[in-house]
């Protein structure tokens, strides 16, 4: 959803030194306090490579509003800490503070067990797309059912990149004006949390079950090893071919995975199938031969992949 937002502000002065810190601080400070001790229910906002320090503040007053007081953030530009963050923070300055910096997104979604990425344009891809009162309903429910969930954001100039967003399972987008759709990032914040408080004060949903069993969600972390594993083994027969439609087959075939919403067994399953393959394919074992008649198959010409 970010978008440009014109003009850079102006340096904002520091306030001048008093014994007592301003009202909205204290504030904030309390109410981060009180919330941290029920903040399971929550989803994590992430800004990818955020490019003023000012937004990043906005985004952190816009979140502490809506109770949300997990952020991450991912290589800003300005570095950290931010003095212009913190000013623009009006009082929200305890979830800077709390925030966690990392250099790449891989990383700072690892431990999710699902990803919305926020973006204003189509990105051509098979993903679900929501809008944010939607996408604040299904968080609710993916976090009731025991998932971590990441709300992801992109850069103010130019949003989320096609590789980003790949890594996302689903899309939330905002119905705004097709003529004038941008929103800067606090403003992108604010509306995503707002639906979320909205969903979650609508009451709690059900947890997800599988089989009668509550199932636990693959964090990213786990989903990515299984994808560079697959990744892997078919750069190794030549799979993404022609080269200059290799990205977009690695992205569809990440998006397809993803949808499935796949458990941390699965995953585990899922990896030890391509192991088996390879080895298989290696001669390693007895996965070599065909059991329907007795001896190894015969080679085929593979069947060159469409995109």
């Amino acid at each position: 959803m970010p978008t440009p937002e014109g003009k850079r502000a102006r340096p904002t002065a520091a306030p001048a030194a008093s014994k007592r810190p301003p009202r909205s601080r204290r504030a904030g400070k309390a109410g981060v306090a009180a919330l941290r001790e029920g903040a399971a229910d929550q989803p994590v906002v992430i800004l990818d490579h955020p490019q003023l320090g000012e937004n990043i503040g906005f985004a952190a007053r816009a979140m502490l509003n809506c109770g949300l007081v997990h952020m991450r953030i991912v290589a800003p530009r300005g570095g950290w800490p931010n003095d212009r963050a913190i000013a623009s923070a009006a009082g929200a300055t305890s979830v800077l503070e709390a925030a966690k910096i990392f250099d790449t997104l891989d990383e700072a979604i690892a431990d999710l067990n699902r990803l919305y990425a926020t973006t204003a344009r189509p990105r051509g891809m098979r993903k679900p797309v929501l809008t944010a009162r939607a996408g604040g309903e299904e968080i609710v429910a993916a976090i009731d059912g025991g998932a971590r969930v990441g709300l992801l954001f992109g850069r103010e100039r130019t949003g989320l990149e096609n590789d980003d967003v790949a890594r996302a399972d689903a899309i939330i987008e905002v119905p705004l004006n097709p003529e004038f759709p941008s929103l800067n990032l606090g403003q992108a914040v604010l509306l995503a949390s707002y639906e979320w408080r909205m969903a979650r004060l609508g009451g709690a949903a059900a947890a997800a079950k599988v089989g009668g069993e509550t199932a636990e969600p693959a964090a990213h972390g786990e989903f990515d090893g299984f994808f560079r594993h697959l990744e892997g083994e078919l750069d190794a027969v030549g799979f993404f071919w022609p080269p200059e439609k290799a990205p977009r087959m690695r992205r569809n075939l990440r998006t397809a995975f993803l949808r499935a919403a796949l458990t941390d067994q699965e995953v585990r399953t899922l990896r030890g199938v391509v192991k088996a393959l390879t080895e298989g394919r290696k001669g390693k074992g007895s996965l070599g031969k065909s059991k329907a008649s007795g001896g190894a198959p015969k080679a085929r010409k593979p069947a060159r992949p469409v995109d």
